[in-house]
C-alpha cells in the first residue's frame, strides 16, 4: 500500500482529510501529519511517503522550501500544493518544482480525490517504467553474462558495463550447471559473492562472481544439496577463463549425473584436470561420453543421427574427410584411456585418411566412420571387462590405507595406472556407485568407530581427511541423517 502524508497549520484541514477522504480507496494510507514545516520535514524523512499533500503557508518553514528539499532527497515522490494564495508566483515555482496538482482554498473533497487519483496514477506509471527497465537491465546483464562464458576476453567490457560498480570489488567465479531450475544460491546483500542466473538452449546455468578469493561461502549450500545433479567448474581469478569453466561445469554435470545421480559435483573431482577439450563441439562430448561409460547402442543412435545431419549438409569431400577424420581420432583417444594399446586393432602403418581419400560418395564415408567407431567400441568394451575387476580390487585396497587424507581420484587412478576419468567410470560400473561416494562411505564409517571411542569431533575429523570439523559435520549429517553429537549420544544412532 502506498503512504501519504499531509501537512497544513490549520487543524481543521488535517481532521478533515483524515475524517472525509477514504484513503484506502485508492491504495493509499495516510501515515502521518504535521502542522509546521520543520516537524513537517522531519516526518517526511521518517515516513518516506510515496504523496505529500501540504499548504504552502505554514510556519517553521513554508511548503515550497519543504517541497524543494522533498524532491531533492526523493525525486520520485508525489506532491500535491494546496494554498489560499493563488498568486502567479507561487504557482509558478511550484510548477517549476514538479507538483502533480496546485488546489486553491478553500479545497473541496472533490479536487483532493482528483489529486489524489493524479499522484496514483503517476506512481503507478513509474513503478511500470522503473520495472520495464530493471527487467531490460537484467535481460542484458544475463546476454552479456552467457557472452563472456562464450568468448572469454572479447565479451569482458560489454559484460562489466552491464555488471556495475561491484566489479572493481571481483576476485575470480565458478560456473555451476545445474540438471534443472529447482537449485538456486542464496544472492543477499550481505554474502561475499553475486550470482546470475542465464539459460543456454537447454542448460541451465549459475555464475558465482566471487568478491573474496578465500571464502566458500558459496559452497555451503552445495554441500548439503540432495537434489538434481549440479556441475561446478574450477575457479579462476580471471574473467577471460570464464569458458574454461563453463566447460567444466558442464562436464562435470554429465559425468557426475552418470556418476552420482544427484547432489553436487566438482570437476576437480573428476580426477583429471586436462580432459576438456575446448575444440570438442557439443556433439562430440556426448558421443565420446557414451563411448567412456561403454554405452554401445547410446553410441551408435548418436552417430546415427550425426550421420544423417552430415549426409544433409552436403559437405566438401575435403572438409567431409576432416570431420569424420576427427571424429575417429577423438575415438582413438578414449581408446588410449584404457591404458591397453589400441594399436592392436589395426595393422602396422594403417593410415584412416587414405582409407577415407579413396570413397567416393557421402555414404562410403559415413558407413566407414560407423564402423571403426563400432570396432573401436568393442574393443573399449572387451578392456573394460578384463581390467576392471584387478583395477578396482587394488584401488580399493589403496583407499583403505590412504582414506585418512586429502585422496583426490587422481591419485589413486594414478596408483593403478589409469586414466582418472576412466578410472571413475570403470569403478561405478564395478561397485554400483561412484569413488567419492565410496570413499565418503569408508570415511564415515571409520568415524562411527571413533565416535563410539570417545574421540573428539575435531580429531576425528582429522583421522578421516577432513581439514574442518565443520565440513566432516555437515558431511556426516548428510550422509546419516544426525551430526556427529547426535550419533554419539544415542549410542552409535541405535
Amino acid at each position: 500500500m502506498l503512504k501519504a502524508v499531509v501537512f497544513d497549520d490549520e487543524f481543521i484541514v488535517l481532521k478533515g482529510l483524515k475524517k472525509l477522504i477514504d484513503w484506502s480507496e485508492y491504495g493509499v494510507e495516510l501515515a502521518g501529519t504535521a502542522s509546521d514545516g520543520l516537524s513537517a520535514l522531519e516526518v517526511f524523512r521518517q515516513l518516506k511517503p510515496d504523496i505529500v499533500m501540504t499548504d504552502i503557508r505554514m510556519p517553521g518553514m513554508d511548503g515550497l522550501q519543504l517541497i524543494e528539499i522533498i524532491r531533492r532527497e526523493s525525486p520520485d515522490t508525489m506532491c500535491i500544493v494546496f494554498s489560499g494564495y493563488n498568486e502567479f508566483e507561487y504557482v509558478k515555482r511550484a510548477i517549476k518544482l514538479g507538483v502533480v496538482d496546485y488546489l486553491e482554498k478553500p479545497v473541496t473533497i472533490t479536487k483532493i480525490r482528483e489529486g489524489i487519483q493524479k499522484a496514483v496514477n503517476k506512481l503507478t506509471e513509474l513503478n511500470e517504467v522503473s520495472s520495464l527497465k530493471q527487467k531490460w537491465q537484467q535481460g542484458l546483464l544475463e546476454k552479456t553474462t552467457l557472452d563472456l562464458l562464450l568468448q572469454g576476453a572479447e565479451a569482458e567490457a560489454a559484460w562489466a558495463e552491464q555488471f556495475g560498480p561491484d566489479v572493481s570489488r571481483l576476485a575470480g567465479l565458478t560456473v555451476l550447471a545445474c540438471s534443472d531450475k529447482e537449485f538456486n544460491l542464496d544472492n543477499g546483500a550481505s554474502k561475499p559473492y553475486r550470482t546470475i542466473s542465464i539459460r543456454n538452449g537447454s542448460e541451465n546455468l549459475i555464475v558465482v562472481f566471487h568478491f573474496d578469493s578465500s571464502s566458500q561461502a558459496w559452497t555451503e549450500e552445495l554441500v548439503c544439496w540432495s537434489g538434481a545433479a549440479i556441475g561446478s567448474g574450477r575457479t579462476y581469478s580471471s574473467l577471460a577463463d570464464a569458458p574454461k569453466s563453463y566447460k567444466e561445469a558442464s562436464r562435470a554435470l554429465r559425468y557426475g549425473k552418470y556418476l552420482e545421480g544427484k547432489g553436487w559435483i566438482r570437476f576437480e573431482d573428476l580426477g583429471d584436470n586436462h580432459a576438456v577439450n575446448p575444440n570438442l563441439s557439443e556433439r562430440e562430448e556426448e558421443v565420446l561420453f557414451d563411448m567412456r561409460i561403454g554405452d554401445k547402442k547410446g553410441l551408435m543412435k548418436k552417430l546415427d543421427n550425426y550421420l544423417e545431419e552430415f549426409r544433409n549438409e552436403r559437405l566438401d569431400p575435403e572438409v567431409a574427410e576432416i570431420e569424420l577424420l576427427k571424429m575417429v581420432l577423438h575415438g582413438w583417444e578414449v581408446a588410449k584411456e584404457t591404458g591397453d594399446n589400441p594399436a592392436q586393432l589395426k595393422p602396422a602403418g594403417y593410415l584412416p585418411q587414405l582409407e577415407l581419400r579413396n570413397m567416393q560418395t557421402q555414404d562410403e564415408m559415413a558407413a566407414w566412420l560407423r564402423h571403426e567407431m563400432e570396432t573401436i567400441m568393442d574393443w573399449i568394451i572387451g578392456v573394460r571387462q578384463r581390467s576392471k575387476h584387478s583395477a578396482v580390487e587394488k584401488a580399493i585396497r589403496y583407499i583403505s590405507h590412504h582414506y585418512g587424507r586429502d585422496l583426490t581420484q587422481q591419485e589413486v587412478a594414478d596408483h593403478v595406472e589409469m586414466n582418472a576419468t576412466y578410472f571413475s567410470l570403470l569403478f561405478k560400473e564395478q561397485m554400483g556407485i561412484s569413488y567419492i561416494k565410496y570413499l565418503t562411505k569408508v570415511r564415515m564409517e571409520k568415524a562411527k568407530e571413533l565416535l563410539n571411542e570417545g574421540t573428539t569431533i575435531h580429531e576425528i575429523s582429522e583421522k578421516v581427511g577432513y581439514y574442518h570439523a565443520r565440513h566432516f559435520s555437515e558431511v556426516f549429517k548428510k550422509q546419516t541423517g544426525m551430526t556427529p553429537g547426535q550419533y554419539r549420544s544415542r549410542g552409535g544412532g541405535a
